[in-house]
């Protein structure tokens, strides 16, 4: 049984009005497509192609290196122009194939071709996953075929479909919803073959009524599938409150959703699933979100992996003027970057460009106000955490559950002394697990 609602969150400016009534535009890219062969989380893909290579769309160019990592297809046809270490929304330079376009997209073999998953046994499915190179497409990356694989497949009695798409601004998933709901359906029912004891929910924040009533409308007599509402609060969408409020079941930074009997995936990976297992199409295109007052036309474009986000603003209008911060992904848990000139990621959802940095102030001294702990819907200290950070302090830090914070910035957007909180928190989370890989 689900809950009503999670402890603490906030409600920030939503800004989701700029994009979310307007229709997807289809866009192909202009000039070299670049493609990062670490688009996920776990070890990066090994280039398979050399300099000079003809490839095809389809063709996989990048193979999954080791058990949590994932293939990387590409979207154009051409000539493999360079391999060499290109920057990334990430903020790092990552080995990445570049591929001149020859305009023609030419596919591989079989692309395309429908595909009967009704008769296709568990391991096919996962296989046609895998091979896809599908990820986690909420932002997190994590391959979707490990996540589709846990110990025990017979305990999973809950399929959660994300479609809350909390973060403020974003809304490629409201229209991918909105203009292809089947696909999502489609990609439930793959998922049932899978797990046979489970029960399907989609999750929508009731921001999205239109939303709702689509998928309540294409799943009336399915006695296994729910469309739940959900309370529109950041962080809904996050991994632990998202289950928590609707199954009730409790998560932390030491469990998987699989330990308490769900799978959670993002609406966009469950349409990926139904392409790569039904219709035989890998992970080749997305819908990115461009948006932001410094933006001329605001909107979202469905486009290839491997796109320069430089053509998508031009696509956009360009800026009004020039923004003071550019934000790949939402304005609470994006990241800011100095450049445009990036290529879209299978985990770049949007670019948030801005007229006016609400983040650039000066912190003031900790007032005690409390807010921050009001907001955390993990329930920890913020500002306690954040001093032991400080005072390097780790002992303290462990004690005071700092390992369970999720990151989702709710502490810094409260705060009224404008304190960094959550990237404090998260800095010294980082700077732990990175001394237990050593």
């Amino acid at each position: 049984m689900g809950k009503s609602t999670f402890m603490g969150g906030i409600h920030p400016f939503e800004g989701k009005d700029l994009t979310m009534d307007k229709p997807t535009t289809v866009l192909l890219p202009k000039g070299d497509l670049i493609f990062p062969m670490s688009q996920h989380i776990g070890g990066p893909a090994k280039p398979v192609v050399a300099k000079g290579d003809n490839v095809l769309v389809g063709q996989k160019i990048g193979e999954a290196n080791g058990f949590i990592s994932a293939n990387i297809i590409s979207s154009v046809s051409g000539t493999v122009k360079a391999i060499e270490k290109r920057l990334t929304v990430s903020g790092k330079l990552v080995e990445s194939v570049v591929i001149e376009n020859d305009n023609e997209y030419t596919k591989v073999e079989g692309f395309g071709e429908e595909r009967d998953y009704n008769k296709l046994s568990k391991e096919e499915i996962r296989e046609a996953v895998r091979e896809a190179g599908i990820v986690g497409l909420g932002g997190a990356g994590f391959p979707t075929d490990v996540k589709l694989t846990p110990k025990n497949e017979d305990a999973i009695d809950y399929i959660v479909i994300n479609g809350a798409e909390c973060e403020p601004y974003l809304t490629s998933d409201y229209r991918l919803m909105m203009e292809e709901p089947e696909k999502i359906v489609g990609g439930l029912k793959i998922l049932f073959k899978l797990f046979t004891n489970a029960k399907g929910i989609i999750a929508i924040e009731d921001n999205k009524p239109e939303a709702i009533k689509k998928f309540k409308e294409l799943t009336e007599g399915e006695a296994n599938i729910e469309v739940q509402a959900l309370k529109t609060k950041y962080p809904q969408g996050g991994e632990r409150q998202l289950v928590y409020v609707t199954t009730g079941r409790k998560l932390n930074s030491k469990k998987l959703p699989a330990d308490v009997g769900c799978i959670v995936n993002n609406v966009a990976s469950v349409a990926a699933i139904y392409m790569a297992v039904a219709k035989n199409t890998p992970l080749i295109e997305r819908i990115v979100t461009v948006t932001g007052d410094a933006i001329n036309e605001p909107q979202n474009f469905r486009v290839l992996i491997g796109t320069n986000f430089s053509d998508i603003v031009e696509a956009a209008g360009g800026f009004k003027n020039k923004p003071e911060k550019i934000i790949f992904g939402g304005p609470m848990m994006g990241l800011a970057m100095y450049t445009y000139d990036l290529p879209v990621t299978k985990v770049a959802s949007s670019l948030l460009a801005v007229l006016h940095d609400e983040a650039a102030v000066e912190e003031s001294p900790c007032i005690r106000c409390g807010r921050c702990t009001e907001v955390c819907p993990m329930l920890l200290v913020p500002v306690g955490l954040a001093k032991a950070g400080a005072h390097n302090d780790e002992d303290k830090f462990l004690a005071m559950d700092g390992m369970e914070c999720c990151g989702c910035g709710c502490c810094s957007f409260i705060c009224p002394a404008k304190i960094g909180l959550a990237q404090k928190i998260l800095q010294t989370k980082n700077s732990i697990l990175a001394e237990k890989k050593k």
